[in-house]
């Protein structure tokens, strides 16, 4: 493949549905591998949990890689598609993904997959960068206010009115009475300077200590 007929077919990506070439798989595993290491980054930029897993990210540039070589033979065979998508239907990911934002990135890698696999690489090389650019500035974005926080706090039974009466306005999450006292679990919002206020729960006689978590793992 001459430089000119690999410039056309790259532009004009119609032209390269009829049959799967070498150049042709080389070309979408290569471009998709590049575009979603981009997208491997952006995850370890804007990544805000608890414990960075470094394995999940990699597990991202996999899964366009894979979703690549799948979508590659299923462009240019329709037969060959219906079976695929028949195999693909008995999958079953057991995995839990507890942060949304994993989601997103995941579908975002198999889309990059899909495009590439189908040749239209002008869309995720002009996409990708937009919707990074995107997310970033919502990253940046960060609306002042009251925010939410897990109290936790263990008492005497003989401390239950002044505690209710101490406790700024919360929403019980949980209650446990046992033979040592009360955990009073429940919903407080706050500012930075309402914590102080907290601490003056243990100035109350019975309790036994107080302790307040973040809903969210953000970093200022």
């Amino acid at each position: 493949m001459d430089l000119q007929q690999f410039i056309y077919d790259f532009l004009n990506p119609a032209n390269i549905y009829e049959s799967v070439t070498t150049e042709r798989v080389i070309l979408a595993l290569s471009i998709s591998f590049l575009i979603n290491l981009l997208v491997f980054v952006i995850y370890r930029k804007t990544f805000k949990g608890v414990i960075y897993n470094r394995d999940f990210n990699v597990g991202l540039v996999l899964t366009g890689l894979v979703v690549t070589l799948v979508v590659l033979p299923i462009s240019s065979n329709i037969a060959l598609s219906l079976g695929m998508l028949g195999a693909l239907s008995i999958v079953r990911f057991r995995t839990a993904i507890k942060d949304p934002k994993d989601i997103v990135f995941t579908f975002w890698t198999i889309t990059v997959g899909i495009i590439c696999g189908a040749g239209l690489y002008m869309i995720a090389i002009i996409g990708v960068p937009i919707i990074a650019v995107m997310l970033f500035v919502l990253e940046h974005i960060k609306l002042r206010g009251p925010e939410s926080y897990l109290l936790v706090v263990h008492y005497t039974n003989d401390a239950e009115e002044k505690i209710q009466a101490a406790l700024p306005k919360h929403k019980v999450r949980s209650r446990t009475v046992n033979a040592d006292g009360i955990e009073l679990m429940g919903e407080v919002k706050m500012n930075s300077k309402d914590m102080p206020k907290i601490d003056e729960l243990l100035k109350i006689e019975g309790v036994k200590d107080a302790s307040v978590v973040s809903y969210s793992s953000d970093s200022t």
